[in-house]
């Protein structure tokens, strides 16, 4: 066995080009399924659904998007990471899926080992809203005033995720304490819809779960916390502007796959979704949706993803946040 290895190791890597070949031209050989751990409407959703769509063009076999809500985003990140390793099951995530890694250290699953990153396909910012009939608070400055000396309940789409990572920022630079009550949520859509109806007192925001409310009217844009405006809403200012630069922040969404995937099929998954997100439609309609189309490879995509889940680990250590 070891000398049939150093003979295989020893041979040109053009002479295993026709069984990597193979391996690709057989993928997908029937529907793929695309899991999105959140309800129908919320970012990952929205941008799974314009790339799951193209790569169902390029294939010629059905994309489906699987909704599998709940569990914090676990449940839907651990059936990609048990299902079988051929490719046929690709998983939605965005940062939540980082900070989870820390927050729930006891997950069925090993987001580090068992999930490998195809692409970063797209960021954008979060938005500081609040309902706009309901809430006397114009500025940023009026609404960490009111935060300072009122009770408030901020909803998000999950413990540990973007909105309420956001809160916590919030939190801390209003010195708000106890002041603010975070409402989890099973996702950003139906988080929106309570703040929309006023049952909500703000919300720091997924822009593309937000934008159709501030544009109707119902939802009142207070900052932005990227370090640009943003071309959606370009009157709104950046948390910088407003003088309040510790609330910057940006969610992402990215593709995965499960880790033991061979790599060829790796490599063809690969390929066809950077040609999904950078076809000029696609790219169009998902910053029509409030996104920047990064449209990165597995390399860089890994390195972000690792330093990402880095990062919010020391967040959630030095906050002392535990999940709920």
């Amino acid at each position: 066995m070891i000398q049939r290895r150093s003979v295989l190791a020893g041979l040109p890597a053009a002479a295993l080009l026709p069984a990597v070949a193979r391996a690709q031209a057989g993928f997908p050989d029937r529907p793929v399924r695309y899991v999105v751990p959140f309800p129908p409407g919320g970012l990952t959703d929205i941008m799974a659904r314009l790339v799951g769509q193209k790569l169902s063009d390029i294939w010629g076999r059905p994309v489906v998007i699987e909704n599998r809500a709940g569990g914090n985003a676990l449940i839907g990140a651990d059936a990609v990471a048990k299902a079988a390793p051929d490719g046929h099951a690709l998983l939605a995530i965005t940062m939540t899926h980082a900070v989870n890694a820390s927050l729930f250290p006891n997950a069925p699953y090993n987001f580090r080992q068992d999930l490998t990153t195809i692409s970063v396909l797209g960021s954008l910012p979060l938005v500081v809203v609040v309902n706009a009939e309901k809430s006397p608070a114009r500025t940023l400055a009026d609404f960490m005033t009111a935060a300072r000396t009122q009770r408030m309940n901020a909803g998000s789409s999950g413990t540990g995720s973007p909105p309420h990572l956001g809160i916590e920022l919030v939190r801390a630079a209003a010195r708000a304490g106890d002041n603010i009550q975070h409402v989890p949520y099973r996702g950003g859509a139906p988080s929106v819809t309570d703040l929309a109806a006023g049952n909500l007192d703000f919300m720091v925001s997924n822009l593309p779960e937000c934008i159709a409310q501030i544009q109707g009217g119902r939802l009142r844009a207070l900052a932005v916390t990227s370090a640009e405006r943003h071309p959606l809403i370009p009157d709104v200012p950046t948390v910088k502007e407003a003088g309040q630069p510790s609330l910057e922040m940006t969610n992402w969404t990215a593709m995965m796959v499960q880790a033991a995937t061979p790599a060829p099929i790796i490599a063809k998954i690969e390929a066809d979704t950077l040609a999904a997100i950078r076809d000029a439609d696609v790219s169009r309609r998902a910053r029509e949706g409030g996104f920047t189309v990064e449209a990165w490879d597995r390399t860089r995509s890994n390195a972000f993803v690792a330093a990402e889940t880095a990062r919010w680990a020391r967040l959630i250590q030095d906050a002392g946040l535990r999940a709920d």
